[in-house]
């Protein structure tokens, strides 16, 4: 199996309080700057051995900013390198990001769609500024465009995307293009930038990116450095089951999401409008009201909350009734009580099948588990099956 590495900017809050958390107990500042200095200079080594031009913007708009974005080695070779130039915390720009493939990387995974690079731009700045553009696609054009390259125009593909705009909103066009330069595969992403209006040349010294990627890692852990984890934070009073309603409402909307993009065969992710602190917050609130009505300890809270939410969601996932209608609100109702009280719910058999279902089983256990859990499965949804019967 070949190993991959990538190396990118961005992360959510937790991920670099986890990261400053590394340092040692009471780091401060000092800590940051010296693991900004050696993710400097490993990213300087890997750059070193890079055996194919690298293209950047030159001139334009989107001039100044520049700063390496990020790079994958695959098989201990370097598959791709980006580099980024412009205001990266502007949604009407302007941006752009390029991206060299080395000559073959497209035999060593699949490049992505245009469409994906669009939302994976609108992704980034929702993660690095928390500016949400909503959801794609708004309206598309597919086009064809030349994109200069060391002083020549060369074709490319284009997939323009303007978000659908609602009452404040100023989000512009978000475009990514594809261009093969000279063996190499290139793409190109840009916003408040014409596509027609980019220019590319090789990278000669990669110094000023470097820098610039330090700079904005720490930009954006001085941005984050106020986040605190939701564990330690106090919360809004919830009442009764309140806070598991709302767990369960948010878990299976995004499982129905991620299950209708797969279906329309797009890449799969989770909607914006469903991710940062809300989801976090919501989980917390479940699992302090847990421990404080079922008297359980922190562990237990946890445990039960998230047998709960699997729970509901695999049911969600399995039938076509649990959304939208009486039975499904009566179904997470009783799940919720036997989560919190052991209630005598009238689906109890399905909650102990559930458990059964849930139970560790050997991974080594060849066909003979897997049969075990199929069988698990089928008494599960039987007893669900029985139980709605059993309403009418």
């Amino acid at each position: 199996m070949r190993h991959r590495m990538v190396r990118e900017i961005g992360g959510r809050p937790q991920e670099w309080n986890a990261r400053r958390a590394e340092a040692g107990p009471g780091a401060g500042p000092r800590g940051l700057d010296d693991r900004l200095d050696e993710q400097e200079e490993f990213s300087r080594h890997i750059l070193e051995r890079v055996g194919f031009p690298v293209y950047g913007v030159v001139g334009g708009a989107a001039d100044g900013g520049e700063a390496l974005t990020a790079f994958e080695t695959c098989g201990g070779e370097l598959c791709w390198v980006e580099v980024q130039c412009g205001d990266w915390a502007s949604a009407a720009g302007p941006y752009v990001t390029v991206r060299t493939y080395r000559p073959g990387a497209d035999g060593c995974e699949r490049l992505p769609e245009l469409e994906d690079v669009v939302e994976d731009e609108r992704d980034r700045l929702y993660e690095q500024a928390g500016i949400d553009e909503g959801e794609g696609p708004g309206r598309v054009r597919a086009l064809r465009e030349w994109i200069t390259v060391d002083g020549e125009p060369r074709a490319a593909e284009v997939h323009e995307d303007r978000p659908v705009l609602w009452p404040g909103m100023s989000a512009g066009p978000v475009w990514a293009g594809r261009l093969r330069v000279a063996g190499l595969t290139v793409t190109v992403c840009g916003r408040g930038v014409p596509s027609g209006g980019v220019e590319l040349a090789g990278i000669r010294d990669f110094e000023r990116h470097l820098r610039g990627r330090t700079a904005l890692l720490g930009d954006l852990a001085s941005r984050r450095a106020r986040w605190v984890p939701v564990e330690e934070r106090e919360l809004p009073p919830v009442t009764g089951l309140e806070a598991h309603r709302a767990l369960i409402a948010q878990s299976v909307a995004e499982s129905s999401a991620l299950e209708s993009q797969l279906r329309a065969g797009r890449t799969p992710r989770l909607p914006r409008r469903l991710r940062g602190d809300a989801g976090a917050v919501r989980w917390e609130a479940a699992v302090r009201q847990q421990m404080r009505l079922a008297t359980e300890s922190r562990e237990e809270a946890v445990a039960a909350v998230t047998a709960m939410v699997e729970h509901l969601d695999r049911l969600s996932r399995q039938t076509h009734w649990l959304v939208g209608t009486a039975e499904g609100e009566a179904a997470v109702e009783e799940v919720v009580r036997y989560t919190v009280f052991a209630s005598e719910v009238a689906s109890l058999p399905a909650q102990r099948a559930w458990a059964q279902l849930r139970r560790e089983r050997p991974a080594d256990g060849g066909a003979a588990v897997w049969e075990e859990q199929r069988m698990a499965e089928q008494l599960w949804l039987s007893a669900w099956e029985q139980w709605r019967v059993g309403r009418r």
